[in-house]
């Protein structure tokens, strides 16, 4: 019969393993560019991703609740339907962080995020005065 102080360790233990079998196994895969979805689509067609691009001017739908994603090569539609909440600031050339289903549907695919970020500009903004500054 196991003491009372190794019961203990031992529920801890078991607690502590589940804990990190749970972190490890839902952690987020990396955020992919339009273009790196794009060009992989048939490898995350299905599964749950997380992609960033910038809003391409002019194409929020609010009646459809969609928007596209501009990479350098490639666009994708993004249906935010089901995102719980979208951060203040989507707008035209926002570059934006949208998580959810890749999907396919007669040969578009889209993006159906429970999950959309924007940044703030003024941080994209410093760091394009960073980049002038160095070369």
């Amino acid at each position: 019969m196991l003491s009372y102080r190794n019961r203990l360790l031992l529920i801890g233990g078991v607690v502590t393993i589940a804990v990190l079998g749970t972190i490890f196994l839902q952690a987020p895969e990396p955020t992919l560019t339009v273009d790196e979805l794009m060009e992989n689509k048939s490898t995350h067609l299905g599964e749950e991703v997380a992609v960033r691009g910038e809003v391409r001017d002019g194409s929020i739908n609010e009646s459809s609740m969609t928007f596209v994603l501009e990479g350098t090569d490639f666009d994708l539609v993004i249906d935010y339907s089901n995102a719980g909440s979208i951060s203040n600031g989507l707008g035209d050339n926002r570059t934006v962080y949208a998580e959810g289903i890749f999907t396919s549907t007669d040969g578009s695919y889209s993006l159906e995020a429970d999950v959309i970020k924007t940044s703030c500009p003024s941080k994209y903004e410093e760091e394009a005065r960073l980049e002038e500054s160095l070369d």
